[in-house]
């Protein structure tokens, strides 16, 4: 490994056995990623956050939700009320993790066209060839 790679945490996620590799995993996640995203703005209950992330079922912002909380990355409070109310927020560990993927998620938005302009291109060289 390169010193521009290692870790000084011990880990090496380039190793098949690496424990970082189930966190990988879980950010690989699109649905994680604007999750969080989303919550980073602050608390917000499951509708609020189904109505902001067009496209994930009920299901899956269930899923998703339940592995943020398992990996402390978010906070579920439920409230003493009928109906119960339930509201999420980012932890310390979530919020330092949604700083890096807003930075992503600019780059993304910014080069979107960059991106859907060189997959044009490469389907008409495919067609071409």
């Amino acid at each position: 490994m390169d010193s521009e790679e290692s870790s000084p945490f011990g880990y090496d996620a380039y190793r098949r056995t690496c424990p970082s590799h189930t966190v990988l995993e879980m950010l690989a996640s699109k649905w994680v990623y604007l999750v969080v995203c989303a919550l980073r703005r602050g608390r917000m209950r499951n509708g609020e956050l189904a109505r902001k992330l067009e496209g994930i079922t009920p299901k899956m912002l269930t899923q998703t939700l339940r592995v943020l909380e398992r990996d402390g990355l978010v906070r579920r409070e439920i409230f003493p009320v009928i109906p119960p109310r339930v509201e999420y927020e980012l932890t310390e560990l979530g919020q330092n993790l949604a700083g890096l993927l807003s930075q992503i998620r600019a780059w993304s938005e910014q080069h979107a066209p960059d991106i859907k302009e060189a997959r044009a291109r490469a389907i008409m060289e495919g067609e071409a060839a």
